[in-house]
């Protein structure tokens, strides 16, 4: 008979084992394969995030200048405003510079004003507070 290594397998489905050296080689080749999945597929993830991103950036900075463009619209909105009441203002107050400027010439044609008024609405008074006379009367001034 022969002799029986304890360690020896007798059964026809023999598996020999690996080395260490060849298990820690097949062990790094399959991490490596996963690794180098895992970052291809990180890789595919940065693209798809990459291009939603730098649409967002795009559309913020559009915004940006939109937003830029109306308050630069407000602006000139406000300035057109405010030159046009300046104006208004400037307008008004030379017109006021002028009545007190000339102050005592408005008095006087006032005053000349009212005068003649008071002249006429006399005269048109005396006129016809006269009672009717007669041609006769008339001719002679009133003396008959």
């Amino acid at each position: 008979m022969t002799e029986s290594n304890g360690n020896a397998k007798t059964s026809s489905n023999t598996t020999t084992r690996k080395s260490p050296a060849k298990r820690a080689a097949s062990t790094a080749k399959r991490a490596e394969s996963k690794a180098t999945k895992a970052a291809s597929d990180a890789a595919e993830s940065a693209s798809d995030v990459t291009e939603p991103a730098t649409t967002v950036l795009q559309s913020a900075g559009e915004a940006t200048k939109g937003a830029g463009r109306a308050l630069a619209s407000g602006l000139q909105t406000g300035q057109k405003a405010v030159a046009a009441n300046a104006a208004k203002a400037a307008t008004a107050a030379t017109a006021a510079w002028v009545v007190v400027k000339n102050r005592k010439v408005i008095a006087a044609s006032a005053a000349a004003g009212l005068v003649g008024v008071a002249g006429a609405a006399f005269a048109v008074g005396r006129s016809t507070a006269k009672p009717p006379v007669g041609p006769l009367t008339r001719l002679m001034g009133g003396r008959i």
